[in-house]
């Protein structure tokens, strides 16, 4: 990335002005652009052969690509991030699409996912892409904890959170559970998780049960270990992920084979298969990130930009984050203010709610 810092750097000022006018023209057309309709947009009058020579030396930089012979040019994935990073104007967000998106929290009666799915489905219909809400794990302390004995081998562990939040998930208990040994784990765990979130429980339960054994039985000990158990491993993590939009990719895909790389797009972020991945992206600072083609592993197949950013709580924690997929040749400037917006409309909404 810095290579193409230096290129951009190194370029006259003709040749920076024809290279920012291919890259907005195929951003705007999808379509190579020629040497002729360059001469008709220059501020130099400049003969369509000396255009085409500038073109010939941003090709050999990397910068630009030729799809068919005589055609015109289309920007290069390194190109198109020499122009976010370089040359990019971001607009101001459209006061239309502001009063859309703050249309989705019209009427909320605190239904937190509820609110997350429409924001989703609203910057779908906004950006005209594909969108993505990763909602926040529920890391508020916990109040209170109890184990319901649904069978000789169903049980059921619910969570109370300090917020009034509650979670339950189903279990099968280890053999020979009683009522007396239900309560016993139930009452021991609740000695010890005041002010404490459900990560931080999990972190000292092993420590715990070791250091008191003589305080809780075999059959109780077991049960602590199971009950916490659901909550961990693949399929437990509370995080979400939101997709909304897929229709506005496919419809404007071209080639069966394009078909295809999208629909696997899809079916692995529905499948949460990647979405560690998507996590990651959140976690590595504040602010709108744009990854273009196969700069991030999870959408390179598909050959899609993602233009992402995180949300935070009342902490400024970071705790999510919302994001829009496209073709490479989104209308980045745009774009860009559209997600910012949200995942400001999105922290406000947990920070209001929690």
């Amino acid at each position: 990335m810095s290579d193409a810092r230096k290129i951009l750097d190194d370029l006259n000022d003709r040749s920076r002005e024809v290279f920012r006018l291919i890259v907005e023209s195929y951003l705007d057309s999808g379509e190579p652009v020629g040497s002729r309709t360059l001469t008709r947009t220059l501020s130099e009058k400049v003969s369509a052969a000396t255009v085409r020579n500038v073109m010939q030396d941003l090709e050999y930089l990397g910068l630009l690509d030729s799809p068919h012979v005589s055609a015109g040019r289309i920007p290069t994935q390194m190109g198109l991030r020499m122009f976010v990073d370089g040359l990019l104007e971001i607009g101001d967000l459209d006061m239309g699409d502001r009063q859309k998106l703050d249309a989705t929290l019209g009427g909320n009666t605190g239904d937190v996912g509820g609110a997350l799915d429409k924001i989703g489905a609203a910057l779908s219909r906004v950006s005209q892409g594909a969108s993505l809400v990763l909602t926040p794990k529920h890391e508020t302390e916990i109040k209170h904890i109890e184990f319901v004995s649904l069978g000789h081998d169903r049980a059921l562990v619910v969570l109370v959170f300090a917020d009034g939040h509650v979670e339950n998930r189903l279990f099968t208990p280890p053999p020979g559970q009683t009522p007396s040994s239900m309560r016993e784990a139930a009452n021991f765990l609740n000695a010890l998780i005041e002010g404490k979130t459900l990560s931080d429980v999990r972190r000292m339960m092993q420590t715990e049960i070791r250091a008191r054994q003589q305080e809780v039985d075999g059959l109780a000990r077991e049960m602590v270990e199971s009950g916490l158990a659901v909550w961990e491993g693949q399929g437990a993590d509370t995080a979400r992920l939101i997709v909304r939009g897929r229709a506005n990719l496919l419809g404007g895909a071209g080639q069966e084979e394009e078909l295809e790389r999208i629909r696997t797009l899809f079916d692995d972020l529905e499948r949460k298969r990647d979405i560690a991945e998507f996590l990651e992206l959140t976690e590595q600072g504040e602010g709108v990130r744009i990854f273009i083609g196969s700069e991030n592993k999870l959408f390179s197949l598909s050959g899609s930009s993602l233009v992402v950013s995180p949300y935070m709580n009342a902490d400024r924690k970071i705790i999510g984050a919302v994001g829009v997929i496209g073709p490479t040749r989104l209308n980045y400037g745009r774009i860009v203010p559209i997600v910012d917006y949200t995942a400001q409309l999105v922290g406000r909404l947990i920070s209001d709610r929690s």
